[in-house]
């Protein structure tokens, strides 16, 4: 049975070394391909930018911002005032 193969030790040796390096190689392009940081440095600016706009539209920073800008002078007496909040009278 072990007279079959025709292979030397030397020969199946100098395969299974070139199956390490194939195998090397193979796992050193799965980690550069995984390497998210890599990827992400040269678009960080980018990215930064758009979690903060996302986070500004989510915490409603736009209906506050036109609250502050548009604000409109208040008509009328204050009657009673509590904190942020007033009771005003606008007759």
């Amino acid at each position: 049975m072990a007279d079959t193969n025709a292979r030397t030790p030397e020969q199946v040796r100098r395969d299974i070394e070139a199956e390490r390096e194939r195998l090397a190689d193979a796992v050193d392009d799965l980690r550069s391909e995984m390497d998210v940081n890599a990827k992400l440095r040269g678009k960080l600016p980018l990215a930064a930018a758009a979690a903060l706009g996302a986070g500004f539209v989510i915490s409603g920073g736009i209906g506050a911002t036109m609250r502050l800008v548009m604000r409109r002078n208040q008509e009328g007496r204050t009657k009673a005032r509590f904190g942020p909040f007033s009771f005003v009278d606008r007759d």
